[in-house]
């Protein structure tokens, strides 16, 4: 794909479409990584945030209480 660089303000910057933001699964206001490698690749990454223990046993105890009834019916 060919992106042109173009003038924003006083900075300069690549559009990303959003069938572009789609498949790379990114939204405005994500953060990414980018990183400029030795012959002037750039490559840009998002920064996924992994959730806490906290936050994973929360959503798992939240589905279990969710979805009690079904539990009891699968054991």
């Amino acid at each position: 794909m060919i992106k042109t660089i173009t003038k924003v303000g006083n900075s300069h910057g690549i559009i990303f479409d959003s069938a572009l933001l789609q498949l790379a699964r990114l939204k405005p206001g994500d953060e990414v990584n980018v990183e400029v490698h030795a012959g002037g690749t750039i490559t840009i990454a998002s920064i996924r945030k992994q959730p806490s223990a906290s936050e994973v046993s929360s959503l798992i105890q939240e589905t279990m209480t969710e979805y009690a009834t079904t539990m009891k019916k699968l054991s």
